[in-house]
Parts: structure tokens; sequence; C-alpha cells
């Protein structure tokens, strides 16, 4: 069994996530792909403005029953920074046996250097990297083991700041994150002041 993970934020869960995990899906040749919300990450410290439990919900929200699907809330239990050795080998423990991935952006590539214990991080893991606006040509770091496995997928340039920037001023975001995670966002007065 081959599982993909996607860690980050989802503060909110967009379009451009959901299109995200559907093209590292597909041609990432996945078994099942778990999302995994971020307490705290490492190189985005106090970026998080949505509660753990309001991140998870607006997550629970937009996947529905697509069984494609997973939602982990291990790093949000766990607390604190999160960091994605930690969490892999949470999940080796969990899935013993189990081909493992995780899922990034193709701007996230250069900064592989900088995120802990990487060379065992990229002996337990394939990286599925999906292609960004801007990243062609660039540096990749060398990095022994690194397993690198490119997904030229759809590209959608929506950001989640973007995203509460928007509910602040009272704009709407219908078509950028899905039906069900807009009437979250809506009836628990999330992102207003922000």
């Amino acid at each position: 069994m081959k599982i993909g993970f996607m860690g980050g934020s989802f503060d909110p869960v967009h379009f451009g996530h959901l299109v995200a995990a559907q093209d590292a899906y597909e041609h990432g040749g996945l078994d099942r792909l778990v999302f995994v919300p971020a307490a705290q990450a490492p190189l985005k410290a106090g970026a998080v403005k949505a509660s753990a439990e309001a991140r998870l919900a607006m997550l629970r929200a937009a996947l529905g029953d697509d069984t494609r699907f997973e939602i982990s809330d291990h790093e949000v239990r766990k607390g604190g920074v999160s960091y994605t050795i930690d969490t892999v080998r949470h999940f080796g423990a969990e899935f013993p046996g189990a081909e493992l991935a995780w899922v990034i952006g193709a701007d996230q590539v250069a900064q592989l250097e900088r995120w802990r214990e990487i060379a065992e991080l990229a002996g337990r893991v394939e990286f599925i990297v999906l292609g960004r606006p801007g990243w062609e040509g660039r540096r990749v770091p060398e990095i022994p083991a690194l397993r690198l496995t490119w997904c030229e997928g759809h590209r959608i340039e929506l950001s989640s700041t973007e995203i509460r920037a928007r509910v602040a001023a009272g704009l709407p975001v219908d078509y950028m994150i899905p039906h069900k995670t807009v009437e979250y966002v809506r009836e628990n007065g999330l992102y207003r002041g922000t």
C-alpha cells in the first residue's frame, strides 16, 4: 500500500489544496491520501488564525465522503511545532510495511535542506512534488536518498491568506473554497477582523 500525506495549516482549506491532493493521488500512484493539519508549522510561526478544531471541521466539510482522502489529527493533538520527521516516524509505526510519500509544493524543494533531520526523512519517504508557477529551473538540493516524483498537475493560484483577507473585507469566497466550508466559515464567524 502506498499512502501519501499532505501537511499544512489548511486555514482555510481551499480548492488549490483539494486539486493538488487529487493530482498527487492520481500521479503519485497513491492508494490513499491523508491530510495532516499542523498545530504550528516550523517555518510559519504564528501564521495559524483558526483553531485546530475549526480547521479540522473545515477539512471534514470540504472532503465529505470522498473515500480517497482521510484526515489525521495527529499533529494538532500533539500540539506545538510540527516537524515532518516526527510525523513520518509516527505514521511509519502506524502503517508498518506501507510505502510512505509526502506531498509538497515545488517551492518547498529548495527549502528541504532546512527541514529537521532531512537525511532520515529522505530515506523514509518519497516526495511527491506539485508544480508551482515560477519553479522551473530552480536548484534541487543534494540530499542523500532524496526521491522526488514530479507532478505537473493543475495550477490554481489561491492562498489561504487571500481568502482570510477577503472574508475579513466582507467579500465572497464562494468559488475559492467548497460550499460546505463557506457555510462553516460564515456560521462560525471565522476570519472576521483578520
